[in-house]
Formats: structure tokens, sequence, C-alpha cells
């Protein structure tokens, strides 16, 4: 057989492993499953393999040691068959004299190659796509032989290809709702969005119909630095009545509130809201272009008005100047709240607050671009809207803050 036409035979498992590129796993960064296809002879003429350490270990080749340095069985070169065709078995489509082997030869070793799976395994549905692509270059039972498949095996694949897909209209439902949430929203809670919808569906399919849409959430918490009120020693300071006792058993029992800092638009803007420990609900917010008193008075005279009579109310903060001074605790004495306050340079005591801080601006604030503050108050109104009344929670049985208070309601 000449130099020039360069065919190969089709060979065994075990002479296959000898013709495998040393750095066969380098070309994927030591990624097991790197598929070759070799199917050659005089009717399949060409070089491909089907072998990588992956798919040896999968079944194209169980009993055979894996590929070292010198060949198979202690041989220190190609095999005869590769002698007599003048290649040098150094790679697939080398030949002697630097020669390379025909175009349909690499076409075969990049349609196999892309086989390649990050679990080191090629499962049977990827030999027979591979092998329904080739079909109509080859005869299909040699290359079914090579792909070490059943013949069965391989015409049930085919028929599986041709198949509608039986969750076509889940994950157009599960597409929707990633797209209504911004992507906020990962598997779990796309679950939970589902049984709301009346589909009862496990957590491990959503995940791995999300995995085949490559849909990720793309919520990411982001650090960063804390607004500091702390006005030092000297004036008042309330117990920690709160003792990290974040829940509450029914409505307007325990409030917590906090103001954080941010740009827009190159001007800091400082957002005080004030939080319900029953359902997480935002009970109302302010916000302004500086940290004063009024921006804590107006959230808590808007926020007064969601108390009933009969309410024993609870309501945490850190040390923040703004509620130690004598105004705030008139009126918190006035309406017979309890007030409780942070320990010094602890966090942690007031940790729900500064959960939703960090909820709100990685769904919200860093994921938008505002022209002006005008448009950053409307959007933000409008996503305290959907934090209340649309985002679910797992905490809560998969419903959102207000749809959970209202349901507690009616049931009472």
């Amino acid at each position: 057989m000449s130099k020039e036409t360069c065919r190969v035979s089709v060979w065994t498992a075990s002479h296959v492993k000898s013709t495998l590129p040393s750095r066969a796993e380098d070309a994927h960064k030591g990624t097991y499953g790197t598929a070759l296809l070799v199917a050659g002879s005089a009717a399949m003429p060409g070089a491909a393999l089907l072998a990588g350490r992956g798919a040896m270990r999968s079944g194209l080749a169980r009993d055979a040691p894996l590929p070292r340095e010198g060949g198979v069985g202690g041989e220190t070169g190609p095999t005869e068959d590769v002698r007599s065709a003048g290649c040098t078995g150094k790679g697939v489509g080398s030949c002697r004299g630097g020669e390379r082997a025909p175009a349909h030869g690499a076409c075969l070793f990049k349609k196999a190659e892309s086989l390649s799976s990050e679990k080191g395994v090629i499962t049977n549905q990827e030999r027979a796509q591979a092998v329904f692509e080739l079909r109509h270059e080859f005869p299909v039972n040699q290359l079914i032989k090579v792909a070490g498949m059943a013949r069965s095996t391989y015409y049930a694949c085919v028929a599986r290809m041709n198949r509608p897909d039986p969750d076509a209209a889940l994950k157009e439902q599960i597409q929707a709702i990633y797209d209504e949430h911004d992507g906020n929203y990962g598997y779990r809670r796309i679950c939970d969005q589902l049984v709301n919808q009346g589909i009862r569906v496990n957590h491990k399919k959503v995940q791995r119909l999300m995995g085949e849409l490559g849909l990720k959430s793309t919520f990411r918490p982001v650090r960063t630095r804390k607004y500091n009120s702390y006005p030092g020693k000297g004036s008042h300071v309330a117990p920690n009545l709160l003792d990290r006792q974040f829940t509450a058993d029914q409505p307007n029992k325990k409030w917590a509130t906090d103001i954080t800092e941010f740009k827009v638009c190159s001007q800091k803007l400082y957002l005080s809201p004030v939080l319900d420990l029953f359902n997480g609900e935002i009970i109302t917010y302010t916000l302004g272009a500086r940290p004063t008193y009024k921006l804590v008075s107006t959230m808590l005279d808007q926020a007064l008005e969601r108390l009933t009579p009969g309410d024993d109310l609870l309501l945490h903060s850190d040390q923040g100047w703004h509620y130690r001074i004598e105004p705030y605790r008139e009126t918190l004495v006035a309406n017979h709240i309890t007030q409780s306050m942070s320990r010094k340079g602890t966090c942690l005591d007031n940790s729900v607050m500064e959960n939703f801080f960090g909820i709100m601006k990685s769904e919200f604030l860093y994921k938008r671009t505002f022209a002006t503050v005008e448009q950053f108050e409307r959007e933000l109104a409008d996503y305290m809207e959907y934090y209340n009344c649309k985002r679910i929670k797992s905490k809560l049985n998969g419903r959102s803050p207000v749809h959970y208070r209202l349901q507690l309601q009616a049931a009472a």
C-alpha cells in the first residue's frame, strides 16, 4: 500500500490503543473521554479513532490495560498494518516524511472528538450520534463494530433521536419562570414556583432540564462597605432583646430596621426599610440623599400605620445614632413599642437586614443600569413590590411574603 494513500485497516481495541497519541488527554486538559473513531481499510479509508482513556474505561477496551509509552504488550512502535501503510504511528493522520492523512480522516477525527464528556464516560447515545452522522460515508455495520455497540442498541438510540422531546412543555415553563425573575431563581425556587402553578415535579429533574437549557442562577452575593452611623459612647443603648431570634409566629410582633448606602449616577443614596420577621415582608421604606433623622422618622411614621390595637411589637436596630436620640425613643414609647439594639460591632445581631440588603443589591442594584436617580426610584418601587408579592421563599413553603401573610389571615 502506497505512502500517498495512507489507508489504515480496522483494528481491534487493543491495536487502537497502540496508535493513541501520548498527548491525547492533554488535548482536553486532562479531561477523560476524548473520543476518537478509528475507521479505515480499503472499504473505509481515513484514520479516526474512537478510544481515549474515557472511552476505554467505558467499554471500548474494558479488558485491555490503559495505553502506555511503547505501545501494547511491549510493542515499541506502530503495528505492522501501520508500517506497511507508511505511517509512523506518532499521531492520528501522521505519515512518514511529514505527510498527513487525507482530509476526510481529519474530519472523522474532529467529528468523534466532539463527543468528549466532562464526566469521563461516552454514552451510547453519543456513540450512536457519531455513527449516525458518519453513516453516509462508511458502512453502518463496521461503524457499530468499531464503536463497540450492539446493533439493537444503536437503532434504539436512533429511534430516540427522532422522538419529540417529552419535556418540551416543561422546559418552556422553566424558561418562562427564569426570564420572569431575571435569572435570580435557581432550580429549587423554580421547582417551588412550578408547584405553585399546579405542576408537581422533582427538583432533580428541574435541575437536569435547566442544565440542558443552559440556565443557571445569576444571583451572587456581593460584599460592599457597610454604612456606619455609630455615634460613639455617651447616648442611650437599648438591650439586645431580640437575641438573634429572627422568627415570629404572627405579623407585627417583631420588626427589624437598618440603613444602607450606595451610589447611583455618582450620587450617594441612603435606604431605610423596616422588615417584618414573621414573613420577611418590607413594611415600608424611605430613600434620601442624606442620612438625616427625617429619613428614619418618616419611615417609622409610615410603618406605624400598619399596627392594629393589641399588637405587642419589638423593634430591633443597630446602635446607629438615629435610633438612640430622644425623638425616636419617645415615638416608640408613645406607641407601646419595645426597643431592641444589636451589641456594639456585632452585625450578626441584625443579620436579617444585612441579608435583605445583600439580596436587593445583587438582584436589583448591580444588575441594572440607571440613567437618572428618578429612574432608580421608580424601579426600586417596582422591585419592592416584586420582593413582597412575587418573589417566593423556600422557608415560606414556596410562597411570597404577602401571599403567606394573607393565607394565614384567611385561615385564622
